[in-house]
């Protein structure tokens, strides 16, 4: 890890200057600095993450940061307040975070949470093993925005609608079908092609974006496709998915994953310690929740009583489920409101439509479906167009 600590020290030193050629997504290395100090970003492909790693940044956290650390959208983990970044960097990079110094913002690959374990048709974990090390293996690749992102769906549908760059989605013909931008493309591929299929729409996408960050902001990313031949209508969505998995849920080798939403996604470092003491793998979904996965019955039910009691929820009905917020003041200057703290509180009067808190225009994390709600300094107005 000798390298990737060195490119972290020398990165770390400063605040890097960015463009919109650059494109300003932080990651572990390129930080943000957020009003209430450095922000780190830490990509989790697929959102897997092991004990260990989860203790490796809790501990950063807690000695070089804020503890209450954010999961993302995309699957991934956010330590606020950074006060040594290149401390924080060489601890990620000796836990075997930052395997690539200079992909590290590209391994952006979100995938179907339970996939392998339960439901779904196909297991997409040894694909996104596969795409991570094929993204870090090109050089050219290193030129991705860090807001282009994979996804692997395992025809369950649950991460394609999520609109990702570029994605495949399992069919039950054996087949998987090529997205881009979240659309079906009409192109049909063997499995053992997909990987190397979304390597060269990526390609594609580095040698002609120009100043683009996303698919969507292509004159024309029908272009990409030249050389693939449709075998089926294009066009083709699926709706979003707003709720996590919770609760209890059964795996096909009758061991059990539990399913804890973590409200606001604002985990703190002393409740990962608590979830990495269970010595189990876990998966960090796109809607800010995490999964203990591949523990017997006894093990998931004590766990249930230890982590229940800290604030993470496994009710499917909690109103926590249909809440969301982008960070607010005081971690970011232009928010006009602590949007966290409103958002708490309209837990106590719940609906049935998710309800989505933002500090400004931005409106930073806006979910695809339910009622965004814009700080003003006359309280909150309801956005109208989509996000």
């Amino acid at each position: 890890m000798t390298d990737v600590t060195d490119v972290a020290e020398s990165k770390m030193a400063g605040t890097m200057t960015r463009t919109r050629d650059q494109d300003a997504c932080p990651g572990a290395l390129t930080v943000h600095q957020a009003a209430d100090g450095a922000l780190v970003r830490i990509r989790l492909p697929g959102g897997m993450i092991t004990a260990a790693q989860l203790t490796a940044l809790a501990e950063t956290a807690e000695q070089f940061g804020s503890p209450a650390m954010e999961l993302t959208s995309r699957g991934n983990i956010q330590i606020r307040a950074v006060t040594d970044t290149g401390a924080a960097a060489t601890a990620l990079a000796d836990a075997g975070l930052l395997p690539s110094a200079t992909h590290e913002r590209a391994r952006n690959i979100v995938a179907s949470p339970l996939s392998g374990r339960s439901g779904g048709i196909i297991d997409v974990r040894p694909m996104v093993r596969d795409l991570d090390r094929a993204i870090q293996a090109d050089p050219a690749l290193a030129g991705l925005p860090g807001r282009f992102w994979f996804s692997l769906d395992d025809g369950r549908g649950d991460v394609s609608g999520i609109d990702a760059d570029a994605g495949v989605h399992a069919r039950d013909d054996g087949s998987c079908a090529l997205l881009l931008a979240g659309r079906d493309t009409g192109v049909r591929l063997d499995t053992g092609d997909a990987v190397t299929t979304l390597i060269e729409m990526a390609r594609r996408f580095v040698a002609t974006r120009g100043k683009a960050w996303r698919v969507t902001e292509l004159d024309d990313h029908a272009a990409l496709l030249d050389g693939f031949t449709p075998s089926a209508p294009a066009g083709a969505t699926w709706p979003p998915t707003v709720t996590p998995p919770v609760g209890w849920i059964e795996q096909r080798d009758s061991r059990v994953a539990l399913g804890a939403a973590v409200p606001l996604g604002v985990l703190q470092a002393r409740v990962a310690h608590f979830l990495a003491a269970i010595e189990a793998p876990l998966v960090i979904t796109p809607w800010r929740s995490v999964l203990v996965c591949d523990v017997g019955e006894g093990v998931a039910d004590a766990s249930l009583r230890v982590l229940a009691p800290l604030g993470l929820v496994f009710d499917e009905n909690s109103p926590w489920l249909r809440v969301s917020a982008c960070t607010g003041s005081p971690g970011c200057a232009k928010s006009a409101a602590d949007v966290r703290a409103d958002a708490a509180e309209s837990v106590d009067a719940p609906t049935q439509t998710h309800r989505h808190f933002v500090g400004c225009e931005r409106a930073c994390g806006s979910p695809a479906t339910g009622e965004v709600l814009i700080a003003t300094e006359d309280g909150y107005r309801l956005r109208i167009a989509p996000p």
